[in-house]
């Protein structure tokens, strides 16, 4: 490799393109380059289940086809990328992380996934990821747990760990993750990368394998806020295979990214720096006084009903989950196991094929949905999910943005919470909200621990407004907030 392809690890989107219009090397050269470094890394994170060698050299071809005839390559020209396995490739096994879906091959694509090789992007492989997006740490996947690249005794968070580890390790300019409780926000925290999780409905979720179907989001990874930008333009808007999807019109993100935030209204929700503590708490609010120095004004709010987030979102995430994940069942989709009596098959194919996080939420799904429950638990949880929005839309009124940790500490070592529950649902106590209230939230790199470990400030604002999250985003990035 030469020139431009010897930075390959930290290339943006606009270096490949610039690279690209320069003619220091063609798509379908930095497709090789990227796939042969991807493999050759991976062994040590274990960020990928597998590679789409053909398709991305075919999409690369594309490029060079459209850029020798002078014609617009797409916005994403060239860009290696990676998508969570959770996420629909036609053609390109698509696992969920599961035993159950080993040998499923999808007929059809996402429309993310669509929508991205239209904008010229090659998708290099499937990145791991907690099985059916199920956790917090990457250890849940059937295939084995994803290392996080900054410290491979370390988890990278998940669910969609793998996604925010070849990001960070360089195996991918950007990638494609979902978000459920947090599972785009905690990752990229943990491995020190950008992730967004959109305002519900933003992006088409046709073709993202259901965990929690009014909770579940995709949304992008990227080295830079103007790299997520750009994806999360292309993926974005209304979408006709998704009746969820909004029609709310997709402003142009990056022409927001003009570094003034001064008078930008910022709030620190008090219950969100109660339970953070030591060197998080302390980067999160060197972060915030960056932002103080940017012109921001900051200031204290309150979030009542945040108390009552876990309990609402493990019963809300779990009995969706319970329902959505009853078609795996050895007729369709899955491996069956072979059995005399249909009951037989059903149960011996779930036993199997379910790993023990999957069987959990399974179980308190069903539970907390039986009758006798339902009232006292799921319709009690919907309640509060509609009060904590309430008190989001509140603050709205008050601040611009608001800004808060992103998880309660930096990585931690794998193995060391896969057999408390508890400990590890804990981890997502400062995400889930954002997710049971549907607003745009996203992490940002806000430095390192005196372990090299990094942490993610969090900004949240109203509905649809990603454009007001980025411009503060980028403008902290800008300033250096990144190093801390």
């Amino acid at each position: 490799m030469t020139g431009k392809l010897d930075s390959l690890a930290s290339l943006t989107i606009d270096q490949v393109q610039g690279g690209l219009r320069a003619k220091q090397f063609s798509a379908t050269e930095l497709a090789r380059a990227a796939l042969d470094f991807a493999e050759a890394e991976n062994p040590k994170t274990n960020a990928y289940l597998q590679f789409a060698s053909e398709r991305a050299l075919a999409a690369a071809a594309k490029v060079d086809a459209k850029l020798a005839a002078g014609e617009d390559a797409g916005a994403l020209a060239g860009v290696p990328l990676a998508i969570k396995d959770v996420i629909l490739t036609r053609n390109v096994r698509t696992t969920c992380g599961s035993r159950l879906l080993e040998r499923y091959v999808p007929p059809y694509d996402a429309t993310a996934v669509a929508r991205i090789e239209q904008a010229g992007g090659v998708i290099l492989g499937k990145t791991n990821c907690d099985e059916f997006a199920m956790g917090s740490s990457n250890e849940n996947s059937a295939y084995g747990p994803v290392r996080n690249p900054v410290a491979l005794d370390r988890v990278p968070g998940g669910s969609s760990g793998g996604s925010a580890a070849a990001v960070a390790q360089g195996t991918a300019v950007v990638a494609l993750g979902s978000d459920t409780g947090g599972s785009i926000r905690q990752p990229a925290s943990f491995c020190g990368v950008v992730g967004v999780t959109p305002t519900y409905g933003r992006v088409s979720r046709y073709g993202l394998v259901a965990f929690a179907s009014s909770l579940d989001h995709i949304g992008p990874f990227g080295r830079t806020v103007a790299d997520a930008a750009r994806l999360l333009q292309v993926i974005a808007g209304r979408d006709e295979m998704d009746s969820t999807s909004a029609f709310a019109p997709v402003p142009d993100y990056l022409a927001q990214l003009e570094g003034n935030v001064r008078g930008v209204k910022v709030g620190l929700p008090r219950q969100y720096f109660e339970g953070a503590t030591g060197e998080t708490a302390d980067l999160v609010m060197r972060g915030v006084e960056l932002l103080r120095k940017l012109g921001c004004e900051v200031r204290e709010i309150d979030l009542a009903t945040t108390k009552y987030a876990i309990a609402c979102y493990y019963i809300i995430a779990t009995a969706e989950a319970s329902s959505n994940l009853a078609r795996y069942d050895g007729v369709r989709y899955t491996l069956r196991a072979p059995s005399e009596t249909l009951s037989d098959m059903y149960r011996s194919t779930r036993g199997a094929g379910f790993g023990a996080e999957c069987k959990r939420r399974i179980m308190l799904g069903t539970y907390v949905l039986s009758a006798g429950y339902y009232d006292a638990y799921y319709l009690k949880a919907q309640k509060v999910r509609a009060l904590i929005a309430e008190d989001f839309q509140k603050a709205f009124t008050a601040v611009d943005a608001i800004v808060t940790p992103v998880s309660p500490f930096p990585a931690f070592k794998l193995g060391e919470k896969i057999d408390d529950p508890m400990e590890m649902y804990l981890s997502d106590i400062y995400t889930i909200t954002g997710d049971l209230a549907g607003i745009p939230c996203m992490s940002v790199p806000c430095g390192k621990t005196a372990a090299g470990l990094p942490v993610g400030m969090q900004i949240l604002t109203k509905h649809f407004d990603e454009s007001g999250m980025f411009r503060l985003a980028d403008a902290f990035e800008k300033a250096g907030g990144f190093s801390g």
